[in-house]
């Protein structure tokens, strides 16, 4: 009996050619979006204003009510730092964080990003927020008809995620109205509100590059 570890090999064969690998894409670049009344720009950290207006978003009750950040965020100096991971992020190409402004005027409105971005499974996840005296214009429903777009034709990703806390329905609507299919609930899949010891669950809604456009006013 002969195993295979005792196969005879001659020492003349040419050495086995090495398995391809896969070529990681570059990474991106990201610009400017309009559309909807709305341009999507970078946040800026050595802007005062913008870390003005992140504290303040971030810092919102209505925020926190469906939010927990990684790292909490309580004053300006924080401010800065989360926007300078931001920044980091942006330029490593996994994740995308836009200013919404009213494109008109240029007034700030919130806020969308294009996360956890990954171009060999060509998925990304995205996430929003809006400023308590922009809510009821449809602000968040423009900034993801416009940010998905990008992201799954220029950027080119085939699938887009979006999660948000169980219960809360205007995000619910939102998604729905952006061509986001509602999939299914995620159990204890994120943290209560203020808290780390406790979790929720989590509506999941995902769209795809070959869902229909949705018609957005």
């Amino acid at each position: 009996m002969t195993s295979v570890d005792a196969q005879h090999i001659d020492p003349r064969s040419p050495a086995p050619a090495p398995a391809p690998v896969a070529s990681v894409p570059a990474a991106p670049s990201f610009p400017d979006l309009h559309g909807h009344g709305l341009r999507l720009r970078q946040w800026d950290a050595d802007s005062d204003a913008d870390v003005a207006t992140w504290l303040r978003g971030l810092t919102d009750p209505e925020f926190r009510r469906w939010n927990t950040p990684l790292r909490p965020v309580d004053d300006l100096a924080g401010a800065r730092e989360s926007l300078r991971a931001k920044a980091l992020g942006s330029a490593d190409g996994s994740a995308a964080s836009y200013c919404v402004t009213d494109a008109a005027s240029g007034t700030v409105l919130g806020h969308i990003g294009v996360n956890a971005i990954d171009l060999v499974l060509s998925v990304a996840r995205v996430g929003y927020w809006v400023l308590p005296e922009a809510r009821g214009q449809g602000v968040a429903t423009r900034a993801l008809a416009v940010a998905s777009r990008w992201a799954l034709t220029e950027l080119g990703v085939h699938r887009l995620e979006l999660g948000h806390a169980l219960g809360h329905e205007g995000s619910c609507r939102i998604a729905e109205r952006c061509g986001f299919r509602y999939e299914g609930t995620l159990r204890g899949a994120m943290f209560e509100a203020g808290r780390y010891d406790a979790f929720r669950d989590v509506h999941l809604h995902g769209r795809t590059a070959t869902d229909p456009e949705p018609q957005v006013p």
